[in-house]
């Protein structure tokens, strides 16, 4: 009976070993909770195009939006644990969601972290009409009028960034929430909307381009991308501070073989010249993580937000 079942445990492992080398097999769903021309959806692409010419399988992005972020991820918690359907997101829908939607269907437990692919620092930005030209006289205006500004969605890191800002500078502001800074970019361009949070990296090429002028950028240092803008803190308000970071998962309960395997190859793939290049040259900031120190950070920032939504009364209607 004994070399029976050492018997059935070496050929369990070995079937292991088999399932985990055959991988992938097949086509490979990589879902984004945003719409194309965000920084997650950038990062989710390129990592998404890069593995699959790596692993000879194709990787298909999916653009699942909705909610904040919320049904791309309940979708992926959702999903069998096979390494076929992966999650690549902002930090927002995991670690901010929690702590500002009424109800979740899902939880970080029910995730199985790969790694960290990028961080970004916000900008706030308005159209070249909008009077103010700095932060003192956004925050002048706001005090004669209410302001409108535009998010990612709520519970965005951007969403979160504006409630810091109002709760620093004592003032209102009314918050238009969008499906992804794509959507809500155009509105803010044509002054619809006064003002604008999105990513540095989503954010730079429509500075340049003078359809958006930069107001303020919510990391601890000055953006290289935009040398000229100040961050909130060297405008008085150091408590807006805030760096959004994009990385891929799995369901939990995903083989540690097939994590190991899309770690190694994320972490090669973050390495390559032309993905520095890509990544950089969008503004992002170029971040690797293994899945043990993604899983602590976002355990970490879960609490930290926690902290953030209940000082600042921040929900989700």
């Amino acid at each position: 009976m004994l070399i029976r079942l050492f018997s059935c445990l070496v050929l369990l492992a070995l079937s292991g070993a088999a399932v985990a080398q055959a991988y992938p097999s097949r086509t490979v769903r990589v879902i984004v909770p945003f719409p194309p021309g965000g920084a997650p959806d950038l990062v989710g692409r390129t990592l998404a195009s890069r593995l699959g010419e790596r692993l000879g399988q194709p990787f298909v992005v999916e653009n699942r939006t909705g909610a904040g972020g919320n049904i791309a991820a309940e979708a992926v918690a959702k999903s069998l644990p096979d390494g076929y359907t992966l999650l690549a997101t902002s930090d927002g829908p995991l670690v901010i969601n929690p702590n500002v939607y009424p109800s979740m269907a899902f939880t970080l437990r029910d995730f199985a972290p790969i790694s960290i692919a990028a961080s970004a620092g916000l900008v706030l930005m308005a159209c070249p009409g909008f009077p103010p030209g700095n932060l003192n006289e956004v925050i002048a205006l706001a005090k004669q009028k209410k302001l409108t500004y535009a998010s990612s969605g709520y519970g965005s890191s951007q969403h979160v960034a504006a409630e810091l800002l109002k709760d620093s500078a004592g003032i209102e502001l009314t918050h238009v929430p969008y499906k992804g800074f794509g959507a809500a970019v155009g509105d803010a361009i044509s002054c619809t909307v006064d003002l604008i949070f999105g990513a540095i990296s989503t954010g730079i090429p429509h500075i340049r381009a003078g359809k958006l002028k930069p107001i303020a950028t919510t990391q601890p240092r000055r953006h290289a991308g935009l040398p000229d803008t100040p961050t909130f803190a060297e405008a008085g308000h150091p408590g807006v501070l805030i760096e959004a970071y994009m990385g891929l998962l799995a369901p939990a309960g995903t083989p540690k073989d097939v994590i190991g395997k899309l770690y190694g190859e994320v972490s090669a793939i973050l390495k390559e010249k032309e993905t520095v290049e890509r990544l950089v040259g969008a503004g992002l900031d170029m971040v690797r993580s293994s899945p043990e120190e993604f899983d602590a950070r976002l355990r970490a920032d879960l609490q930290k937000y926690a902290k953030i939504a209940k000082a600042l009364a921040a929900k989700a209607d």
